[in-house]
């Protein structure tokens, strides 16, 4: 059964972006007209569906890696999974995802300055078998990022 997203959920969700660790008593209060036991049972429920994840996200800058890049894999046809596994177990990585197109895998990662940044593409990436070819972006500014993403329009029940 699918869970139908209405503008409560929309607001509960906006609260709890603007502060994770809102109480449910709070979030009632700034709503206006629900109760705390309606916004405990709604956020339970959206987890419980996988709609909502409740996760701690790491500012990279704050940690000292303020320079994030896009990066592109062109990989071997027979080496994508086994690259994208190395992938995925480095730690500078904090997006993975196939794609399509000229490129196999996007990925996104963080590092301190531009050197750092150079060698886990040149050296971390670069040269994992299997990978052909790497195209970098580095993100000067960042104006919209996952935790700040909301349920599209039609996605929410009027």
């Amino acid at each position: 059964m699918s869970y139908r997203i209405d503008a409560i959920d929309k607001q509960i969700v906006a609260q709890l972006q603007a502060d994770g660790r809102a109480p449910c008593v709070e979030i009632a209060r700034r709503i206006g007209h629900v109760t705390e036991r309606v916004v405990r049972h709604r956020i339970k429920r959206m987890v419980n569906q996988g709609i909502l994840v409740v996760s701690a996200v790491i500012s990279p800058a704050a940690i000292g890696h303020p320079i994030r890049a896009d990066v592109w894999v062109e990989t071997e046809a027979s080496a994508t999974a086994e690259v994208a596994a190395a992938l995925s177990r480095l730690d500078v990585v904090n997006y993975l995802a196939y794609s399509t197109g000229e490129r196999n895998i996007s990925l996104q990662v963080c590092a301190p300055d531009i050197p750092s940044l150079h060698y886990q593409v040149a050296e971390l990436i670069g040269k994992l078998p299997g990978v052909r070819r790497t195209t970098v972006s580095v993100i000067p500014v960042v104006l919209k990022d996952i935790h700040q993403w909301n349920f599209p329009g039609a996605a929410v029940e009027k």
